[in-house]
C-alpha cells in the first residue's frame, strides 16, 4: 500500500462483500490500484484513495454505517452528472443534484454498505 505524491489523504470502509464493493465503485469510475484481500486499494482521479476492508466471514457489519458522514469526492471534469449516470447503470439512484450555498452542486450515492458518497462540482 505505497503512497502516491498529491494523495494526501484517504478513507477506509469497512465492507461486508469486498468483491462486490470493489465491482461496484469501479463501475462508479473508481480505479483499483491494488488488492490483498481482505485491503482493496481504490483511487478517484488523482485526488483521493479509498481502502475498502472486507471483514471476516462470519462478523456481519450491524446498523448503518458512517451515520452522520459524508465522503467526499471532487467530480472531476466529467461532471456529477456522469457520475449519477454511471450509479444508475449500477441500479443505484443519485440524490440530487443539489446546489449548495456555499456554490457547489451536489449529488449523494448510497453504496451497497450504506455509506453515503457525496460527488461535488462548482456551480
Amino acid at each position: 500500500m505505497g503512497s502516491e505524491p498529491g494523495i494526501i489523504s484517504f478513507v477506509k470502509l469497512l465492507v461486508s462483500d469486498g468483491e462486490r464493493s470493489t465491482r461496484f465503485y469501479e463501475g462508479l469510475g473508481f480505479e483499483r490500484v491494488q488488492s490483498e484481500p481482505p485491503f482493496i486499494h481504490l483511487r478517484w482521479g488523482q485526488s483521493a484513495d479509498v481502502y475498502l476492508v472486507a471483514t471476516p466471514a462470519g462478523s456481519a457489519l450491524q446498523g448503518r454505517r458512517g451515520l452522520g458522514v459524508l465522503v467526499g469526492f471532487r467530480a472531476g471534469s466529467e461532471g456529477i452528472e456522469a457520475v449519477a449516470a454511471r450509479a444508475l447503470k449500477l441500479g443505484v439512484e443519485a440524490e440530487g443534484p443539489t446546489l449548495q450555498p456555499w456554490h457547489t452542486r451536489e449529488i449523494l450515492i448510497t453504496d451497497p454498505d450504506g455509506y453515503r458518497l457525496n460527488f461535488i462540482e462548482p456551480a
